[in-house]
């Protein structure tokens, strides 16, 4: 891990300040937006529009890096990152908040693609699952203190805008003055979606599903938490747990998965995710009794993500890993654009509970699902999948995690025979 760090810490401090920026601005904005008058419908259409915005930097931005290379996409992308959010305060309309977080989205689906690449060339198949793991590490320690940011100034002024945009403008020196040679840029093997479905009906269901499960979880809670009356602290630990929750279940479920049917643990996750949502929706707890329901979702939709992923390449062969990864993540992206729409139109019918509702219908949705899959299919013979950290922004981080557990597969099938 030492040699990894000595090698790519430019570029792990580099995102840690862009995820601590990228935390504070999604925050905020369901905050702000409470104070500016915006409806809970009008909030969870500037939240959705972020992933539109993200599917569309996640299809461009190969072709931009292959035309002007890294270093010029990596720039010009961070520019627009640091402009936007300065200009969320300044134009206090959610019709401007939207086009701003589509640019927003779209800007940073090409940094993290970018990142991930850059970081999947310095690292060697010997160090690449560490280096991965540092990196979707450092992603989650960012955002986590990116909440506590929320506490240094009023959120009805400036200085809440500039801190974020601050950050991700220093977030370029380390990594840009770092004398590491710009990666090359390939072209991977293509899968339709309808192969992929074909291949696995739960891997891609799954991935829509969660997708929504993530963006109402990470885009809506600052929405809910104002809707809900609770204060900018509380709303920041509520947010924060949500993270620590992913970032400690994440291992030991990851762990347990390889040694079991993934499909058991895909269902068991799914209806215990379902049922902490009921008992929310129905007793309305005290907020102590909240941060362990934020503690629970955040450690059970992160392992859902990537046990999806692992479940899937169960199936295929090495060469399609990657574009499977690819197709997946883009599922997941694009069920995120509906989560925060649903969810703001439970919220302004029902009240603030219809964000543990709809997180709860997408749990009992997928619970059902592998349910009914498991009494169509047996189980692999054999896990091939590699169980990786998530959510990742493009498929170069998974895609890299596949290679460096596919070349481990070969060593061990060439030492057996």
């Amino acid at each position: 891990m030492l040699s990894v760090l000595k090698i790519s810490w430019p570029l792990l401090l580099g995102v840690m300040l862009l995820m601590i920026g990228n935390g504070v601005q999604g925050s905020l904005l369901g905050i702000r937006g409470k104070i500016e008058g915006f409806t809970t419908f009008e909030m969870s259409i500037v939240m959705s529009a972020y992933f539109v915005g993200f599917l569309g930097g996640s299809r461009v931005t190969p072709e931009m890096i292959r035309r002007v290379g890294h270093v010029r996409v990596f720039a010009a992308m961070g520019s627009l990152i640091s402009a936007v959010l300065v200009m969320y305060p300044m134009l206090p309309d959610w019709t401007a908040w939207a086009l701003m977080r589509v640019l927003i989205g779209f800007a940073f689906s090409s940094i993290y693609i970018t990142s991930e690449s850059w970081l999947n060339n310095l690292a060697t198949n010997e160090t690449r699952g560490q280096a991965l793991s540092a990196y979707m590490m450092v992603q989650m320690v960012g955002i986590i203190s990116s909440q506590a940011l929320l506490n240094v100034a009023d959120p009805a002024g400036f200085e809440l805008f500039v801190i974020p945009s601050v950050l991700v403008s220093l977030a370029f020196l380390p990594v840009l003055l770092a004398p590491t040679p710009a990666p090359t840029f390939a072209t991977n093997k293509g899968l339709s979606f309808a192969q992929l479905f074909r291949i696995s009906p739960l891997g891609c269901v799954g991935m829509l599903l969660t997708g929504g499960i993530f963006s109402a979880m990470f885009g809506m809670a600052s929405v809910w938490g104002s809707l809900a009356g609770l204060s900018v602290r509380d709303i920041s630990i509520f947010i924060g747990v949500m993270y620590v929750g992913g970032l400690v279940l994440q291992y030991p479920l990851g762990f347990a998965s390889d040694r079991m049917d993934r499909r058991h643990l895909i269902f068991g996750l799914s209806l215990a995710g379902a049922l902490v949502m009921l008992v929310v929706v129905v007793a309305n707890p005290p907020f102590v009794v909240l941060l362990v329901a934020s503690f629970l979702l955040g450690g059970i939709t992160n392992p859902l993500y990537a046990l999806l992923i692992a479940y899937t390449n169960d199936f295929l062969g090495r060469d399609d890993m990657a574009a499977a990864a690819a197709g997946m993540i883009f599922l997941n992206g694009f069920g995120a654009i509906f989560g925060p729409l649903a969810t703001g139109w439970l919220m302004e019918n029902i009240g603030a509970g219809g964000f543990f509702l709809f997180i709860g219908i997408l749990f009992a949705g997928l619970a059902a699902y592998a349910a009914w899959r498991m009494t169509r299919r047996a189980a692999p013979a054999k896990s091939q999948g590699v169980f990786t950290i998530a959510p990742t922004a493009s498929a170069l981080a998974v895609e890299a995690v596949l290679e460096k557990g596919s070349s481990d597969a070969e060593g061990t099938g060439r030492k057996a025979g």
